[in-house]
């Protein structure tokens, strides 16, 4: 009976544990969209800010849509990451930063968003100098002054 009761006791402090590290993680979750009120290939949320250790999730939400990190368009040390069309997509984001991504097809239709991990800016500057055409080159400079 008494190692029932410390097996039971030490399970409790593993799921408490347990809970309140999950509990500080927050994950995001962005559709991937044809229309947005007056705008048309667009995902829902723009710009996400987050902290180290959560994710994000692109959720398909209509089909021809992707997520792809702009080459140059974030911190050191990040890897390409690239989804596959018409699926949900997640990325943990370990690495503080501004992360710039768009859907390949439709970028320079617009379809850009940024991710600002531990409210870091140390790589604005490479933000930037991102090349962004059409009419992403007119939202990324809006939104970029919002940083």
């Amino acid at each position: 009976m008494k190692n029932l009761t410390k097996h039971i006791l030490i399970t409790a402090i593993f799921f408490l544990f347990g809970s309140l590290s999950s509990a500080n993680a927050a994950d995001e979750t962005i559709e991937m969209l044809n229309k947005q009120g007056k705008e048309s290939m667009v995902y829902s949320k723009k710009v996400v800010r987050i902290k180290s250790g959560d994710t994000v999730n692109w959720i398909a939400t209509t089909k021809g849509h992707n997520v792809e990190f702009i080459k140059g368009g974030v911190p050191e040390g990040v890897e390409k990451f690239k989804s596959k069309f018409n699926k949900d997509a997640q990325y943990k984001f370990t690495i503080p930063g501004i992360y710039a991504y768009w859907c390949t097809p439709h970028k320079s239709m617009g379809m850009i968003g940024f991710v600002i991990v531990d409210d870091n800016k140390t790589n604005l500057d490479e933000i930037k100098k991102i090349r962004f055409s059409g009419k992403s080159k007119k939202i990324a400079s809006e939104l970029i002054n919002t940083f």
